[in-house]
């Protein structure tokens, strides 16, 4: 506990509270008895999350306006960018899960890092209040924060990706959604983007928008991106003949 209070920036009156952000609902199934789990924090955690970077984005950024604040927030609360800060300080290793979810994966899985963080935000807003979190939001989010520079950039992926391969053809590209899960109120959705018959990426979200977006990051990212485009450009020899 410690070592991850230090890592947070607050070390907790009631850890109680750090203990239920850190259980994960699989382990009162596997119980079979009613377990605290992090649902609850986590609703209350993503809303702290919502309200301390918005402070920040609408004193640091003075010239946005509201669309281009509400763009960049949400690449900040992403479930891909929160997955990422949880891994980079560990959360993983931390957490209370049932055996079956462990051994899936689940330590590594985005929507649980991404969940469990938010459960840890609502926790450190609950045991310290809004300066406690505001400090903790500071510590873990400052490379993503100092990475937006003195104007936040717009990042579009779904028309990036869009943009290289009509490139090559008229044809866009299709994204579907492959699986939902979670309760309704945090529900996890996983899409796919393919284009011309070839899979391109795939994705992970809070919502099917977001998924998609997800899908068309991983696909601008892909290694296989430029072998597709290449394979798929028009035979210039043939077009000569012709």
């Amino acid at each position: 506990m410690e070592l991850l209070e230090s890592v947070l920036g607050h070390t907790f009156a009631d850890r109680s509270l750090l203990k239920q952000a850190l259980t994960h609902p699989s382990l009162g199934y596997e119980m079979q008895r009613t377990q605290p789990d992090n649902q609850r924090l986590e609703f209350l955690g993503d809303a702290v999350l919502q309200l301390v970077l918005s402070e920040i984005l609408y004193l640091q950024f003075t010239q946005a306006d509201e669309g281009m604040l509400t763009k960049v927030r949400s690449q900040l609360v992403s479930t891909k960018a929160l997955a990422v800060i949880a891994k980079q300080i560990r959360l993983g290793g931390f957490l209370l899960m049932a055996r079956g979810e462990e051994s899936s994966g689940g330590r590594e899985r985005d929507s649980t890092l991404a969940d469990a963080l938010e459960a840890v935000a609502g926790a450190v807003f609950l045991d310290g209040g809004m300066d406690a979190a505001r400090r903790m939001v500071r510590c873990l989010f400052m490379e993503q924060i100092k990475g937006l520079g003195t104007s936040p950039v717009e990042e579009n992926p779904k028309g990036q990706l869009q943009e290289h391969l009509q490139a090559i053809s008229p044809q866009s590209p299709s994204y579907q959604i492959l699986e939902e899960s979670g309760p309704d109120h945090a529900k996890s959705f996983y899409a796919m983007v393919t284009w011309c018959g070839k899979e391109l990426g795939r994705g992970l979200g809070r919502s099917k928008k977001e998924a998609e977006v997800d899908a068309a990051r991983s696909a601008l990212a892909s290694e296989h991106l430029p072998l597709i485009l290449e394979s798929s450009k028009p035979d210039q020899s043939a077009s000569e003949v012709s």
